[in-house]
């Protein structure tokens, strides 16, 4: 019988996370549930030794698995997870649990009241967020609601509960962050500004959840510069409004 929930984990270079032990926090979490579930580890050509590590404790518990991926950035990675998930929703979280997996408590239950998609909401106040992370996402915030998804408060949270067979529909949809040729580590974007915008095109609906969320992130090798990736984000934006003026998600 196919699971209830896919858990999907995109791993890029994060042993330091990994050696914290979260997944076998998340087993814990798991195996005290009555739904059914899996967990999927889509690995985007990681290059430090995560996957190693990652073998080892999946060789110890058979409803994980790992997905091997060329490098071409996390939403092409969620895509091929997405695409070998078994389960009814698959729920996108980070190797980080920057929000722990227990918030999934909070998203499963909007389910049975007609949501397509149940996205986590971080708040504006974000514990171990620093001053200078706190103004770019500001400002990110205000000038993606004046551009799209006005309605929702948080779409960079990276914890989100998707209904499998409409995430399908919106990966194959999304034309600004697909696969990405000769990708350069791992840096964060707004493919969830596209994803969550396709979402309404296709008539979804969103329910946004207030979520716990704590910088947990020791993985080594990513973008730190705020400033420079809400800048960059704020361009992608851009070009996914005038993706939608083009007519290129009907």
């Amino acid at each position: 019988m196919a699971p209830l929930v896919t858990v999907l984990i995109p791993n890029y270079n994060e042993i330091e996370n990994v050696k914290r032990g979260v997944l076998q926090d998340i087993f814990d979490y798991l195996k005290k549930k009555k739904f059914t579930w899996e967990v999927v580890i889509s690995d985007d050509g990681s290059t430090d030794a995560s996957v190693l590590v990652i073998k080892e404790f999946i060789a110890k518990h058979g409803q994980f698995r790992i997905l091997f991926n060329q490098h071409a950035g996390k939403p092409y990675a969620l895509r091929s997870g997405i695409n070998e998930a078994k389960g009814k929703y698959v729920l996108l979280t980070d190797m980080d649990q920057s929000t722990p997996i227990s918030e999934l408590d909070k998203l499963l239950p909007w389910t049975n009241h007609g949501f397509d998609i149940v996205i986590g909401s971080r708040g504006a106040k974000r514990a171990d967020s620093t001053p200078l992370r706190q103004l770019a996402s500001i400002v990110f915030l205000l000038v993606r609601r004046l551009i799209l998804l006005p309605q929702i408060k948080d779409t960079q949270c990276g914890f989100k509960l998707i209904d499998r067979a409409l995430a399908i529909k919106i990966f194959s949809r999304m034309r600004l962050f697909g696969r990405v040729n000769n990708a350069v580590g791992w840096k964060v974007t707004a493919y969830d500004v596209e994803l969550l915008h396709i979402a309404k095109k296709l008539g979804a609906k969103i329910k946004e959840v207030r979520v716990i969320w704590k910088n947990e992130d020791t993985a080594s090798g990513k973008s730190r510069n705020f400033i420079k990736e809400s800048i960059e984000m704020l361009f992608e934006i851009m070009r996914v409004r005038i993706n939608d003026m083009l007519g290129k998600y009907n």
